[in-house]
């Protein structure tokens, strides 16, 4: 089954109307540096002195929300968190929906332009602190 995809704002509508969290998937540092108010942070890849790596924690980490609960997935433009949608889906969550354009925005693969703003630019709420029970540390900690 095909991931359900929704703009920045119709996810916001998702939370705010219906129930659904936001799952940031971006790395620790990313996450720190600005993210949606309210999000929780489980990296799907973690930055490291070669590049991005894939954390091997993603899904047990993810075991902190029930298999039924209601999800929005977002990144930093939309790559991860497809990726991130799709293992959910696989691994049995019910209600997850991958928010396009992650929280910068989409670039244009020809122009390198934004071709659909993300959850910044698109003007949603924004925050530098975490809720301290949705950081990835207190979520990793939940499940050992």
């Amino acid at each position: 089954m095909a991931v359900k995809r929704a703009s920045p704002a119709e996810a916001r509508d998702l939370i705010d109307k219906e129930g659904y969290v936001y799952v940031d998937v971006r790395s620790v540092p990313e996450f720190a540096a600005g993210h949606p108010q309210g999000a929780y942070n489980v990296p799907l890849m973690n930055m490291g002195p070669g590049g991005m790596t894939p954390n091997p924690d993603f899904l047990a980490v993810m075991g902190a929300f029930p298999r039924d609960a209601k999800l929005v997935v977002g990144c930093k433009a939309g790559g991860r968190s497809a990726r991130a949608s799709s293992l959910l889906e696989s691994a049995g969550y019910t209600s997850v929906v991958d928010q396009r354009a992650g929280f910068e925005g989409a670039p244009d693969p020809a122009t390198g332009r934004l071709s659909e703003p993300g959850w910044r630019p698109a003007g949603l709420p924004v925050a530098t602190e975490a809720v301290p029970d949705r950081t990835y540390e207190a979520l990793k900690a939940r499940r050992r």
